[in-house]
């Protein structure tokens, strides 16, 4: 039973830390409450069907989940002109360059050329202003956020696996308290995915696409990759590419953003948490799958619970779980001295939330660290 009681807790906390962000960030980029209620779906079904399939066929404890760095480039970045078929337009470019990169190794290689730490600065750009947002909450809705806190804090103390599902308990239980019992009178709180008709622009495919794949390999892949090489599995990489390009072509159609291998909760579910025998690991990464899909029965009781509540609240929230991801970016992004100047530059430019050609400042912070890294190579003595 531990590999199947750790691949329940691995898929609570990470749905609990970021479900609100993927909302926020469909939002934010043009969906409707209802499409970005089956935007979420869609990547609850396709993360979990991976994370099911991949396993038995592997044996392997390979697992897959949302971009949670994907959403914070979105909601950074905004909604692009056209609205959200223009987005969804963006989301399955981002898709289709993820298959590329697992079915074309040279377009992989370059891919992973980019250094970790101007990835991760550009990672920590998009997380920062979002995790910023507790505070600003806090002074507009205290009744709320400061006893999200509160038992944030405690938690974190008592039992640090849960602080971000307690947290988020506690945001439920004040939005529904502000809201009304009558908040789900009349609701449709059946789950359903509704097609979205794509729409495909420059602009947006340099905005939202190329920022949205970068940081998923960048935050989400590779970390992913490389949890499996520190517990002695073979990392699949082309598989692993390929099939999240899929799962996110297919469901960007109904919404969805991106799909890619898990990796925090990746730690939990190839670790000895899952269970002294290795081979036998592979079963919390079904057990999660599972678990995503019937999380995912649950998006349209937390859509109507997202409409009712203030958009700050919900970026909140969804900051609160991210300061975690932050905390790691910032790491990666200065672990390395000598690109600690080219990663504060990335820092900086992305946080900076610049715009032009109509392009995204997460684009520019990553153009401006690469050539300060080549002009600081180049300075640099030999």
């Amino acid at each position: 039973m531990q590999p199947a009681i750790t691949g329940i807790i691995a898929v609570m906390t990470g749905f609990s830390s970021s479900f609100t962000l993927v909302l926020a960030a469909l939002v934010a980029v043009g969906a409707t409450h209802r499409q970005a209620a089956s935007g979420l779906l869609a990547v609850c079904v396709m993360a979990g069907l991976a994370s099911i399939i991949v396993p038995l066929r592997l044996r392997r404890p390979v697992s897959f989940s949302w971009s949670t760095p994907g959403a914070a480039a979105l909601l950074a970045a905004g909604a692009p002109g056209g609205g959200f078929p223009v987005a969804v337009g963006a989301f399955i470019v981002a898709g289709a360059l993820t298959f590329i990169a697992g079915a074309w190794p040279a377009f992989e290689r370059a891919i992973l050329a980019i250094p970790r730490p101007i990835a991760s600065a550009m990672l920590a750009g998009v997380l920062l202003p979002i995790c910023m947002e507790p505070a600003r909450a806090a002074i507009r809705y205290p009744w709320v956020v400061v006893p999200m806190l509160l038992v944030w804090l405690v938690m974190l103390r008592l039992a640090p696996r849960w602080a971000v599902p307690a947290a988020m308990l506690v945001a439920v239980i004040g939005i529904v308290t502000m809201a009304g019992p009558a908040v789900f009178a009349g609701a449709d709180l059946a789950p359903t995915l509704e097609w979205v008709a794509p729409e495909f622009d420059l602009a947006a495919t340099l905005t939202l696409a190329v920022p949205l794949f970068i940081v998923t390999m960048a935050g989400q892949h590779i970390p992913g990759f490389a949890v499996l090489s520190t517990f002695g599995y073979s990392p699949t990489v082309r598989p692993a590419l390929m099939v999240s390009g899929v799962g996110s072509v297919l469901g960007a159609f109904a919404g969805g953003h991106a799909v890619n291998l898990a990796a925090l909760s990746a730690a939990l579910m190839a670790g000895p948490e899952a269970g002294e025998d290795r081979d036998r690991r592979w079963i919390a990464s079904a057990v999660n799958g599972v678990g995503y899909l019937v999380f995912g029965a649950t998006t349209g009781v937390i859509a109507v619970l997202v409409a009712a509540a203030p958009p700050q609240l919900i970026t909140a929230a969804a900051g609160l779980g991210m300061l975690g991801a932050l905390v790691v970016a910032l790491k990666a992004a200065l672990e390395e001295t000598a690109l600690g100047l080219p990663a504060v530059v990335t820092l900086v430019v992305t946080v900076s939330g610049v715009g032009v050609f109509g392009v995204g400042s997460a684009l520019w912070g990553l153009a401006a660290g690469i050539v300060a890294h080549v002009a600081t190579s180049r300075l640099s003595p030999r």
